[in-house]
């Protein structure tokens, strides 16, 4: 690395700010020069996604609006690495980007954040769910086709704060956004992947850096997580079979075992009318892209003609 400062781009809202810091914290961890005053330098970029909230990402041009100016930024020259949620990476990177590392993988599961606790099962007939995630929403109306389930985006504060307003009854969020802000406290029961299977890469943070530089893709390297690099591997090759994106709804969780892999994944329609999910277990962690490209197809094939005609 050169004299100048590292800069890490990063999106503005707390949750994205303190993923960030975590990258920090663990680069300085991993090299003390990255620990003196102006070694590092975090630049928060407003992303088209964070601007425009009065659409869902569907309507917009998909999760990609999350990581377009970051990518620009990097390609450009302006900052060096990139901290992200993995679950809102596109599919496929930008060319001349790579995920240089995945950090270690927090809680994946989802949170239903509802007055006295309910249960998705508890809810009151007719109530009102706010999410702006087509997975969730197809998920929650497959269990409760009685419920309603309405467009509700903005960082987490906002989410909440609608629930408190009574603009909805309940929403859901991610278990490890809540913990990394420190908003454990906040009520909700967390449901089981059983009831809710995660978004591809949900609970880990990615860093992405230019593929051309090698100091970068060296230095990320240390911190690169093994183990949840071989479930993202799994997950997002999966993701990539099923050409997934924010007009899909897919779920899709890895999780390493020792030396021994399990991959589920579902896709479904938006209203929760189907439901097509599958597995891959006891897989070697060697084996996990091809482990994900070959549920990914068996999805794909089990769908058959039409079932994405409505994405």
């Amino acid at each position: 690395m050169s004299s100048r400062p590292l800069s890490i781009g990063t999106r503005g809202s707390p949750l994205a700010r303190a993923q960030a810091a975590e990258v920090c914290r663990l680069l300085a961890q991993a090299e003390p020069a990255f620990g003196e005053p102006g070694a590092l330098d975090t630049v928060i970029i407003r992303t088209s996604g964070d601007a425009i909230q009065d659409r869902t990402l569907a309507d917009i041009g998909g999760k990609g609006l999350f990581t377009k100016e970051l990518d620009e930024a990097m390609l450009a020259g302006r900052i060096d690495l990139a901290a992200h949620s993995v679950k809102d990476l596109p599919t496929w990177l930008p060319q001349g980007i790579v995920l240089g590392a995945v950090l270690a993988r927090a809680d994946p599961r989802d949170v239903l954040i509802a007055p006295c606790r309910h249960a998705l099962a508890d809810l009151p007939p007719g109530a009102v769910v706010g999410t702006a995630s087509l997975r969730r929403q197809a998920q929650v109306l497959a269990l409760r086709p009685d419920v309603t389930v309405v467009p509700l985006r903005g960082n987490v504060g906002t989410r909440l704060g609608k629930i408190e307003q009574g603009h909805v009854d309940a929403t859901l969020l991610a278990l490890a956004g809540l913990q990394r802000l420190g908003l454990t406290d906040v009520g909700g029961v967390v449901l089981s992947t059983e009831t809710m299977l995660p978004a591809v890469g949900q609970g880990a943070i990615g860093v992405t850096c230019r593929e051309d530089d090698v100091d970068a893709r060296s230095l990320l390297d240390t911190l690169h997580d093994r183990a949840c690099g071989f479930e993202i591997a799994a997950e997002r090759a999966m993701l990539a079979i099923l050409d997934g994106s924010c007009r899909t709804p897919i779920g899709g969780l890895a999780r390493l075992d020792g030396d021994r892999l399990r991959l589920r994944g579902l896709v479904a329609r938006p209203d929760g009318s189907r439901v097509i999910a599958g597995e891959r277990s006891m897989v070697t962690p060697s084996a996990a892209e091809a482990a994900g490209r070959d549920l990914g197809l068996e999805l794909k094939a089990r769908a058959g003609s039409g079932f994405f005609d409505w994405s």
